[in-house]
């Protein structure tokens, strides 16, 4: 832990800095930016991709602005319209996403009225017409007139400009409702409205302004909106409204005084709609544009539309057309119709699919940043790049899966970008250091044991550093010599490049063996291999792969013999020496060269041992430590010799082959010189030689048989007394 307090003191540092933005103390705007991007993708993954059946919108289309002529049409072809829709096709309620600001003088009444003050002032005639005439061709009256006791609402937008038109709806609440609550209302300085005589005929009126984010995209509309002091509602919520027979609307406050919802309260009951602190809606997507069901408002006004396809319908009136610029960038479209917004908004409402994201979600927000990555930014650093990779990806994971679970089931929209951006900088700065800082001792540990052991275990010591130990100290190991057999002899009769080449024949196998079995190789001494196991990295079960390591060895010499031979070169034969016990390790020698090797009583046996493999004439010698370490192995016990240098004598096996991997004759074989060993240790010199004989002619190469026979002939002439206990002393080396 005190390795790595600047890594961690680093990690809380970023966990504070992302926590911050978080709790909206400041705004980092990349970190806002990702945040759109993340609730696009989770909106647009759970899409339902169709629309409400419920809702249709008339769309002032290309076709009908070619058949009707260019927009904005005269206020008779609207109130042909409204009588349509509502006596022809019985419709339920219809909005209206375009404002009537301006009077329409289409039908030539003011010409007429000027001729009839004028020119024509003396004509009875005229006036008698032009009297019949005139409420005909006041269009915005009779629009009004058409537009009484229907269930019509009209839109209107606010602006940022003290610029006004037309009148104002009726507030749907007064002035300082909201008084001593922290709503973040927003606050418009004009507007844009309709006519007076249009407005007062309408049963109700709604904003059509939304909200466009910094990236452009609009997400939330606002549900309510303050001017003068007054508070005026959407165009969706007022169509809902309206469908709805009108019920109070009332704001609805959380147990902290936060406002969280908006409450219709009908005779039944209470339905909530979700709003943030600026009282805006999220959008409830359903699709991309087009998912409403869209009718060209030309063949409503004709009568060519179905009758079914209206009946009942919530209508929204609106357009398309690219040209009228009523194109808004959306989550799930660049280019989406406004009208078909609040149709989502509509829906949403009705279906209580309204995501919400009250006050509190930040508080969660901050308590699951300081938690995750609190844990992190202790935990990371302790760990290797792999368990870092997995774990930050666990982390990563479980965030997106959490935060999934509420948007689908519980309807809440919880910010997490914040969270995964603190997990990828928290990975990335441990990567970051692992690769800058600690990269260099795993450079170090390359150099230092590349020489020794294979690029595996070099990869292991690199991710755990900790357990590498240059300097000298005590520990069990197996070593293991192998010695080629008559090398003076064969050298002798090479020249040096040929010897050059030979030497690196059979030590590379040799060499790709102790590798396999993550030897080390601590050095080569001409035509000696020396290797050990359980060192730099512990081994458990050194002995047991240092003996593979021999058997795997000799095995792979045979295979080059054919080689060889082709090649003019005289066949090799090497002895393989195994020993276990307590060495030192570590950087050994002087000022001026030192490696890292092993020393010991046990490393000078096993040499020892590989010495004597060619006196019984066999390729493997092992002690009897080595033995008793690794009994998957079956073993016919050579001798008990005392050999030169060490007072006290030991056992020595043959390693044969893995359980289960011998013969019943061969296991048979070994049997019966168990049984010569015993005989001859007790001075049972005919049964000995008995068996051996027998011994000798199932397998008449074996100088093992011969050692034996040989022995005995010397002592059934020479015997060695009662107190001789059965060891054979080797004189040389």
């Amino acid at each position: 832990m005190k390795k790595h307090k600047l890594l961690i003191a680093v990690g809380l540092a970023l966990v504070l800095f992302f926590a911050g933005h978080a709790a909206q103390f400041y705004s980092i705007g990349f970190v806002s930016l990702i945040e759109n991007k993340l609730y696009d993708t989770r909106l647009r993954l759970t899409l339902p991709n169709q629309g409400d059946e419920r809702i249709v919108i008339l769309d002032i289309d290309e076709k009908s602005l070619k058949e009707q002529g260019r927009w904005p049409w005269g206020r008779d072809k609207v109130a042909k319209l409204i009588d349509q829709l509502f006596d022809h096709y019985g419709v339920a309620v219809v909005g209206f996403d375009v404002v009537f600001a301006e009077a329409d003088n289409s039908s030539g009444l003011k010409v007429l009225q000027e001729l009839a003050n004028n020119q024509l002032k003396s004509v009875p005639q005229f006036q008698s017409a032009l009297a019949q005439l005139k409420p005909s061709l006041e269009y915005d009256q009779l629009l009004a007139n058409k537009m009484q006791q229907r269930n019509i609402v009209l839109g209107y937008y606010f602006n940022g400009s003290n610029d006004t038109s037309g009148v104002l709806p009726p507030a749907i609440f007064p002035a300082a409702t909201f008084k001593n609550h922290p709503v973040k209302m927003l606050h418009w300085e004009g507007y844009g409205a309709n006519l007076a005589q249009l407005q007062a005929s309408a049963a109700s009126a709604g904003h059509f302004n939304s909200l466009t984010d910094r990236d452009g995209v609009v997400r939330r509309v606002p549900m309510i909106v303050e001017y003068g002091g007054a508070y005026y509602e959407a165009l969706s919520l007022a169509m809902v409204r309206a469908v709805l027979g009108f019920p109070k609307l009332s704001p609805g406050y959380a147990a902290d005084g936060n406002l969280e919802w908006l409450n219709l309260h009908f005779p039944e009951g209470v339905a909530t709609i979700p709003v943030d602190a600026s009282l805006s809606a999220l959008v409830p997507y359903r699709g991309a544009k087009s998912t409403f069901t869209y009718l060209s408002v030309v063949d409503v006004l004709t009568g060519r539309t179905p009758l079914d396809a209206l009946k009942n319908k919530i209508v929204l009136v609106g357009t398309s057309a690219p040209g009228l610029l009523d194109l808004r960038s959306t989550p799930v479209d660049e280019a989406y119709p406004g009208v078909e917004i609040h149709a989502n908004l509509i829906s949403g409402i009705l279906n209580h699919t309204l995501k919400s994201s009250p006050a509190w979600v930040v508080i969660l927000e901050v308590l699951l940043i300081l938690l995750v990555g609190g844990v992190l930014s202790v935990i990371l650093p302790l760990l290797s790049p792999s368990k870092v990779t997995l774990v930050s990806l666990v982390a990563w994971v479980a965030t997106v899966a959490i935060n999934s679970v509420f948007w689908q089931f519980a309807q809440l929209s919880i910010p997490f970008a914040t969270g995964l951006l603190l997990i990828f900088s928290l990975f990335a700065l441990n990567m970051s250091y692992g690769y800058f800082v600690e990269s260099r001792t795993k450079r170090q540990i390359t150099q230092l044991f590349g020489q020794y052991v294979p690029k595996e275990v070099v990869g292991e010591l690199s991710e755990r550093p900790e357990q590498v130990s240059m300097e000298g100290h005590s520990l069990e190991m197996s070593i293991l010599f192998s010695d080629v057999r008559g090398f003076t002899t064969i050298s002798e009769g090479l020249d040096p490049k040929e010897l050059s080449l030979l030497m690196n024949e059979f030590l590379t196998p040799l060499s790709t063996v102790v590798y396999k079995h993550r030897g080390t190789i601590d050095k080569y001494m001409g035509d000696c291999v020396m290797a050990f196991w359980g060192a730099p990295l512990p081994d458990n079960r050194h002995a047991y792969n240092a003996i593979v390591a021999g058997l795997e060895m000799l095995q792979a010499l045979e295979l080059l013999q054919p080689h060889f031979n082709s090649r003019g070169w005289p066949p090799i034969k090497i002895g393989v020496g195994v020993n276990t016990g307590k060495v030192s390790v570590g950087n050994m020698g002087s000022e001026v060269r030192v490696a890292y090797t092993v020393m010991g009583d046990a490393v000078n046996l096993a040499s020892r041992l590989e010495g004597i493999t060619k006196e019984y004439g066999v390729g493997m010698v092992v002690g009897e430590q080595t033995k008793a370490q690794a009994p998957e192995f079956i073993y016919r016990e050579l001798d008990l010799v005392r050999v030169k240098g060490k007072e006290q004598p030991v056992a020595i096996f043959e390693p044969i082959a893995l359980q289960g991997q011998v013969s019943a004759v061969r296991l048979a074989q070994l049997a019966q010189f168990a049984q010569v060993l015993a005989a001859y240790r007790n001075q049972q010199w005919e049964q000995a030689n008995a068996q051996l004989i027998e011994l000798q002619i199932a397998d008449p190469k074996a100088t093992l048989y011969q050692v034996y026979l040989e022995r005995i002939a010397y002592f059934q002439q020479h015997p060695p007394g009662v107190e001789w206990d059965g060891v054979f002393v080797f004189k040389a080396k």
